[in-house]
């Protein structure tokens, strides 16, 4: 698996690349309203069965908010049961995707988004899975679960998409998953991810 135990973040600045023009100047001002909502995310990894490293994202279901039908990372909202975000990330793993913390291993975390619409401020976690998973979606919240190649995902051009951003058509940052368009605060946290591990890997 990946040697992703040990890494310096290339942080906010590296995040900018990535974001809708309209976060830009938010992201670099680090403006973050105080009454801000806490959620996390989790970047799982998993080797499939014929050992090659894949990655989870999921495809939410269409509904009337400002995330429908969005690719991201299992996770959620933190709630007052979760003692810390690391355990929210796991538990909205197992509820979205059906994982289990048990099967899984989380070794560090990335920066930190946030993200204006929904004033949410998201921490995302890396983990891994020393074996091939299983997975049930919940029907609710995931219309499909996506497992890219690691290698794939490393190699994946930055194209410009255009997408509904604050009910206007912006033409944003993005990458091309499975044919889906993967862009906003998920693609911000791959880039930030690809960006270390290129760094890790040449030092």
């Amino acid at each position: 698996m990946l040697k992703i135990n040990d890494f310096n973040l290339p942080g906010h600045d590296s995040l900018s690349n990535m974001a809708p023009p309209s976060r830009i100047k938010l992201l670099k001002n680090k403006k973050i309203l105080s009454d801000h909502k806490k959620a996390a995310v989790l970047m799982l990894f998993y080797p499939d069965n014929n050992n090659n490293t894949r990655m989870v994202l999921i495809l939410r279901n269409k509904y009337n908010g400002v995330h429908s039908n969005q690719i991201s990372f299992p996770g959620g909202k933190m709630e007052k049961e979760d003692e810390n975000l690391e355990l929210t990330a796991l538990r909205e793993t197992y509820e979205e995707i059906g994982v289990k913390s048990s099967s899984i291993n989380v070794v560090n975390k990335l920066s930190s988004v946030y993200i204006p619409p929904s004033n949410f401020k998201v921490q995302p976690f890396v983990g891994f899975s020393e074996n091939n998973l299983v997975f049930k979606a919940d029907k609710k919240e995931v219309s499909a679960i996506i497992t890219p190649l690691f290698e794939e995902l490393i190699n994946s051009k930055i194209v410009k998409s255009k997408v509904l951003v604050n009910g206007t058509t912006q033409l944003v940052p993005s990458y091309l998953i499975d044919n889906q368009v993967l862009w906003g605060a998920t693609a911000m946290m791959v880039y930030e991810f690809i960006e270390f591990y290129f760094d890790v890997t040449n030092s």
